[in-house]
């Protein structure tokens, strides 16, 4: 679960911890937190039907052991994470074959 896309409303008051969702998270997908990216996007404004706090889009690497009944019980976890910081979260995930997913990470500061 190397992205997870977070949109919000930018009048939205209520706080969104990222580190708390981040590790919650990692738990649900049995990932680490360095795979692991939280990204929040504040909106002016969506179109829904309906009533969220955050729309939440993953994206994770499509595994034998991620199968469509695992991917939905997670994908409630995840709602559950959120409701437990007191949002209501719509939660969308896609997956991807790892051999057609690349991905470079910044240089570290020794190799300047």
């Amino acid at each position: 679960m190397p992205l997870v896309r977070l949109f919000a409303p930018k009048l939205l008051t209520k706080a969104i911890p990222l580190p708390r969702l981040q590790h919650k998270l990692c738990e649900i997908w049995g990932v680490k937190p360095t795979t692991t990216k939280l990204l929040l996007t504040r909106v002016d404004d969506w179109t829904s039907d309906h009533d969220e706090d955050v729309y939440v889009s993953v994206r994770a690497k499509a595994t034998p052991e991620r199968t469509r009944e695992v991917v939905l019980d997670s994908c409630k976890q995840v709602q559950e994470a959120f409701r437990a910081e007191g949002l209501i979260a719509n939660v969308r995930l896609e997956t991807y074959v790892g051999d057609s997913y690349f991905h470079l990470p910044p240089p570290s500061s020794s190799s300047s």
